[in-house]
């Protein structure tokens, strides 16, 4: 870590106060540094030793700083951001700011979806070879928190597209893009244009590193060629990481690992594939192969993401709240081997059809749709010869579940839509189906 004080004399200008910008605000203030925290709401908290300027932002406060930290919701793109470079600013994300600070090795995992599983595995996997493991970025805890306490030894890291507009230094050891499906087009564009935003994690990999991309996805192989010296391996082939049944095989380069995935509990067919991209990422990054395999079996779930609650009269609940597009539902309704009851809702994303749903669903038990879109599920599944119950919120769904539900099936709550119809975030859904599954809320 550099000495306290390396900002000393220099005006840092921290942009949005959510988690990030907090935590980058009060890393630069330890550093010296004289800290600007901006952001459009009034009513943000006020960061201690920092000065405010909330409302509507002023250009001359960005144009005369020495450096800006953008937190990761506000576009590269943005007037004042732009002016700032134009006047030769230094700017650069939170993350690209804590990493002048913390020296490690990087692993970085960005994707659609199961980033924040694969962040989680590859942290549980990493802190059991015994070194002092940081698991955030995206997923949890910022990057800038690290700067406080034990220096970390490995630094795993999810990392959104968001994230990758300015990235600053960072330059993973092991790096994946786990999937590339429509998202965040509002802030990419196209499809080309959020695969070029997730490409730029390989950007700064030297050659000796690994950069792994989904074996066959040609959007992103043509958006990754060129970008940064690592090593290309795939998800699904090698070199890379190759899963058959409970068995990884990894091959890179000259080096080859094998790994039991046998005592991997959590469920689902996709958190194998998690898990064996895992281990790939750690032994990427130099972790011993006995290490990594002891360390499977203790693999678990994240809150809200295929997560079981609690086995009830022979039926399995099954938390996915985070699932909030159909992509992300499909790989859970594809993956539990058991025979479901899905509920489907919440408020459903224009342009996510929910076609690629119906041929796993007709192996399942039943279908529920609840909530705001719950109509319009039916509807859509109908022209493909699968049959939805209809109800109006999710605890009605839950009661209607478990009178379908028979003993060895599971009830999956998978929703492919967003929460905002009925609850607070997808954690508080999540929370509420649980506490339905617990028999603590009727």
């Amino acid at each position: 870590m550099n000495d306290v004080g390396i900002l000393s004399g220099q005006r840092v200008v921290v942009m949005g106060l959510g988690k990030s910008g907090r935590s980058a605000a009060r890393l630069a203030l330890r550093e010296g540094a004289e800290v600007i925290a901006v952001d459009l709401n009034v009513n943000a908290d006020p960061v201690p030793g920092a000065r405010m300027e909330l409302g509507p932002h002023k250009v001359e406060t960005f144009t005369s700083a020495n450096v800006i930290v953008v937190s990761p919701g506000i576009a590269a793109a943005t007037p004042e951001i732009v002016a700032a470079q134009q006047a030769g600013v230094d700017v650069v994300g939170e993350l690209g700011f804590a990493l002048r600070f913390i020296h490690a090795p990087v692993i970085a995992i960005t994707g659609t979806n199961g980033k924040s599983t694969v962040t989680h595995f590859t942290g549980t996997l990493m802190a059991a070879t015994g070194k002092r493991v940081f698991t955030g970025g995206n997923l949890g805890t910022p990057l800038s928190d690290a700067a406080f306490g034990s220096s970390p030894e490995v630094l795993v890291l999810e990392v959104s597209s968001y994230q990758l507009e300015l990235p600053g230094e960072l330059a993973p050891v092991a790096a994946v893009i786990l999937n590339l499906t429509p998202d965040h087009l509002g802030r990419h564009g196209t499809m080309d244009g959020y695969a070029a935003a997730k490409a730029k994690v390989f950007a700064r990999m030297g050659d000796g590193g690994w950069a792994f991309l989904p074996a066959g996805d040609e959007r992103l192989l043509a958006a990754s060629k060129g970008v940064g010296r690592a090593h290309r391996a795939w998800l699904g082939a090698h070199p890379g990481v190759l899963r058959q049944g409970r068995t990884a095989h990894v091959l890179l380069g000259h080096h080859q690992a094998t790994f039991d995935l046998s005592g991997v509990a959590v469920q689902g067919a996709h958190n194998l594939d998690h898990a064996a991209t895992a281990a790939a990422l750690c032994f990427a990054a130099g972790a011993s192969p006995v290490a990594i395999q002891a360390a499977l079996p203790t693999l678990s779930a994240l809150p809200h993401r295929v997560q079981p609650v609690i086995e009830r009269d022979g039926v399995l609940w099954i938390n996915d709240s985070k699932a909030t597009n159909v992509a992300s539902t499909s790989v859970a309704v594809a993956g539990i081997d058991r025979p479901c009851v899905v509920l489907l809702g919440g408020l459903s994303k224009e342009n996510d059809p929910f076609e690629p749903l119906a041929n796993d669903l007709k192996r399942h038990r039943a279908v529920i749709g609840f909530g705001a879109s719950g109509p319009a599920i039916a509807a859509d599944l109908a022209r493909f010869g699968v049959d939805v119950i209809v109800v109006p919120t999710m605890r009605e769904a839950c009661a209607r579940a478990a009178q379908l539900a028979r003993p060895g099936d599971a009830v999956l709550l998978s929703p492919a839509g967003a929460s905002f119809d009925e609850f607070k975030n997808f954690e508080h859904r999540g929370d509420v189906f649980a506490a339905v599954a617990r028999g603590e809320v009727l």
